[in-house]
């Protein structure tokens, strides 16, 4: 995303959740902003490319008001109206406001009564026992705010795959510019792909005279912030985006495997790795593999032949946590694992009929010029999610048309009728069953009752015969909300049982099911489908998160339903409507 988007995406999310708070007769304005803040965020091109061509307008949620203040911060860098409002608000805490028991009216009392103004004094109130004064503040409330204050804290210091990935990926991309560099990759826990990421570690392999010029020409670069430290093999800089420190290692290219090895864990692999050379006689380090009687380098230049020599095939990076992957590899059993490229379809998306930022034609000419899918299921919200604009049953059955309108212009039956449909207290649905029954897929979901164990009402909805999957199921926003409790195994085996599939959810945020509970869904034999939970266009772009997840899970392929065809996915339907359960895997 460009950086002017970005800010701006910040401040009017910022000038939302002021008047959210301010509340009273402004509310529209908390809408318009929010709007605006996403549709800005979900922009691919630089927001001064529409202000030279005087287009603002033209992007939805984009009025002459927002407009105006779109141009008055590529100009000045400043928007007034911002500045001013900034000081009728205590700012410093409204940031909390997506977190957890941190509403704008919980947020306004605790300001009002206690004059508290930031997030530091925030938390010494919540732990000295001043907020649970608070009338409407009990001890089950506060507890549950100073939890998701640690939860934050913990997204805060780390960053999300997603961010990492992108961050990461701008600085790798200045290297593989630079003429000088060979080779040029991510280590460390961004390389496995880990949901978070502390800093971010890359490697880079060169000619040794050409050391310090890569470091010169890296510490120079604009996207840096500030330089921590510098020499002729290693520099650490803190990047602009995100604040976050980039550590980067300069080594000789015959190195490359060793070093790529070493420097990408985890830290338990390659302990074990280590352990099981010395027992056949070699030293591993970074520099490479070494016969420890004779001293001489026996492998190094690529992991592959690092790990041939040691008997083990080569372990994709995802895998590397000693979580039972060296044992597989010693038998040449490394599973093939799932890709991007082999996803057939997105099953889970939202358009502008509940909380979408697309209209269904939009949405539709979008995914199938960027993206090489066979088919797409649109799953806008049920009735209960009103806040997110859901949908009756007549609604729905308006919307069937629209989809197959559009199919017709598109010539081919891409679009498939679908819902995210709630699951109520009680593990009842949100809609009619004459109503699900007239749709091609029915993705349930919980979206309310976060703290209490939501096991059984997750197992009734699996026994419905007309749910095909659980959406999001764990509930959980990384920094934001835990997840709640479930007892997974009772659940995963009525899943299996019921010929229920279970989603991995490619949210940033969610990246839920997480990988073990996605590995746990596996081993019982669990189906699992890979889907974006897109509610704007850049979203599209999560699956590889997705895909990710999947891969720290071990999953290939055939776990993941929307790897098949639609016609293998109707046969998947089809066996749960007719109770045909088997113990068989389906594919």
């Amino acid at each position: 995303m460009p950086l002017v988007n970005k800010e701006l995406g910040k401040i009017f999310s910022d000038m939302s959740h002021i008047y959210q708070y301010k509340n009273g007769k402004e509310k529209f304005r908390a809408i318009a902003y929010e709007k605006a803040a996403r549709v800005i965020n979900d922009l691919q091109d630089d927001i001064t490319t529409f202000t030279k061509k005087s287009q603002l307008e033209k992007i939805p949620g984009v009025g002459p008001s927002i407009a105006e203040k779109i141009n008055e911060y590529i100009k000045t860098g400043k928007i007034k109206k911002f500045e001013s409002l900034k000081k009728t608000v205590p700012i410093d805490i409204l940031e909390l406001m997506n977190i957890s028991g941190f509403g704008p009216q919980s947020l306004k009392r605790i300001h009002q009564m206690l004059k508290i103004n930031d997030r530091d004094e925030l938390t010494k109130a919540l732990q000295d026992g001043r907020i649970s004064k608070i009338r409407g503040f009990g001890k089950k409330k506060v507890d549950n705010m100073l939890r998701s204050m640690k939860l934050h804290k913990t997204v805060e210091e780390r960053m999300l795959l997603w961010n990492a990935m992108e961050a990461g990926n701008k600085v790798l991309d200045e290297f593989k510019k630079m003429t000088e560099v060979l080779q040029a990759e991510l280590a460390g826990s961004l390389r496995r792909k880990k949901e978070t990421i502390g800093d971010i570690d890359i490697l880079v392999a060169c000619d040794e005279k050409s050391r310090k010029k890569i470091i010169a020409k890296f510490v120079a670069l604009p996207l840096i912030k500030e330089v921590l430290a510098k020499g002729d093999t290693k520099a650490s800089v803190i990047i602009k985006e995100f604040n976050k420190q980039v550590d980067v290692r300069i080594i000789n290219p015959d190195e490359w495997g060793s070093a790529l090895l070493y420097f990408t864990g985890s830290k338990e692999h390659n302990v074990e790795l280590r352990t099981i050379a010395r027992d056949k006689g070699y030293k591993i380090s970074e520099y490479g593999l070494f016969d420890i009687k004779t001293g001489k380098r026996i492998a190094g230049n690529t992991e592959e032949g690092i790990y041939k020599e040691l008997e083990f095939a080569w372990i994709p990076p995802e895998m590397r946590e000693q979580k039972g992957e060296l044992d597989l590899a010693a038998k040449n059993k490394i599973p093939s694992l799932v890709t991007l490229a082999d996803i057939k379809g997105d099953m889970h998306l939202h358009s502008t009929w509940s909380d979408g930022t697309m209209d269904i034609e939009d949405l539709a000419q979008f995914v199938s010029s960027h993206y090489p899918y066979e088919y797409i299921v649109l799953t806008d919200h049920s009735k209960s999610e009103r806040v997110a604009g859901g949908m009756n049953e007549e609604q729905f059955i308006d919307q069937v048309k629209e989809i197959r309108r559009v199919n017709n212009k598109l010539k081919k039956d891409f679009i498939k009728t679908g819902v995210e449909v709630d699951i109520m207290a009680d593990g009842s649905l949100d809609l009619k069953d004459d109503l699900l029954e007239q749709l091609d897929w029915v993705c349930a979901s919980v979206h309310s009752g976060f703290t209490r164990d939501n096991t059984e009402r997750i197992i009734t909805a699996c026994e419905n015969k007309l749910v095909n999957c659980i959406g999001h199921p764990s509930g959980r926003l990384m920094g934001q909300r835990e997840a709640y409790p479930v007892n997974w195994q009772k659940v995963f085996k009525v899943a299996k049982q019921t010929n229920t599939a279970f989603e991995i959810n490619c949210q940033a945020e969610r990246m839920d099911l997480n990988d073990d509970l996605a590995r746990m869904a596996r081993e019982n034999g669990v189906m699992l489908t890979i889907s974006t939970d897109s509610h704007q266009q850049s979203q599209f772009a999560f699956m590889q998160m997705g895909i990710f997840i999947a891969r720290r899970a071990w999953c290939t392929k055939k776990d993941i339903l929307n790897t098949a065809s639609w016609n293998e996915i109707k046969k998947f339907i089809e066996r749960k409507r007719k109770k045909t359960f088997s113990n068989e895997p389906f594919f």
